[in-house]
């Protein structure tokens, strides 16, 4: 069995990660973290943003297997960890039914701020979009 682990730093993203690591000990778990890309740029910015982006996600891709061992306990836990640019829950759908994920598991929210709110609609729109189960974790 395929699991997909959204992770985004939040307490119930962690959360999600201790729910796949206890539920899930023989699946191959992937921990996938979406760095959002802006909506809206001008052609003469897209190269910029494009270093930036690809900059952030060196940065998060280094930070991220760290994060993820300070969540468990288990130092025989094995998953691997993948980032990718874009729209959150596009992503998260694409990639899960690109790499035949049985299963899916997200925090009910995100980030603390607008950012949550809007991360709360993530997982409504992966729970109407994934064409496999999806578990959300409060």
């Amino acid at each position: 069995m395929d699991v997909l682990v959204a992770y985004d730093g939040s307490k119930p993203a962690r959360k999600a990660v201790e729910h796949a690591f206890t539920t899930y000990p023989d699946a191959e778990i992937v921990l996938l973290r979406v760095i959002e890309a802006a909506d809206s740029s001008t052609e003469a910015g897209i190269s910029i943003i494009q270093e930036m982006l690809r900059e952030r996600e060196e940065k998060i891709s280094e930070e991220f297997p760290d994060e993820i061992d300070a969540i468990t306990s288990d130092p025989d836990v094995e998953f691997r960890t993948e980032t990718v640019v874009g729209r959150p829950a596009r992503e998260i759908v694409s990639f899960a039914e690109e790499h035949d994920i049985d299963h899916v598991i997200i925090g009910s929210h995100g980030r603390a701020g607008l950012s949550r709110i809007l991360l709360g609609s993530v997982a409504e729109k992966i729970v109407r979009r994934a064409p496999m189960p999806v578990t959300v974790i409060r």
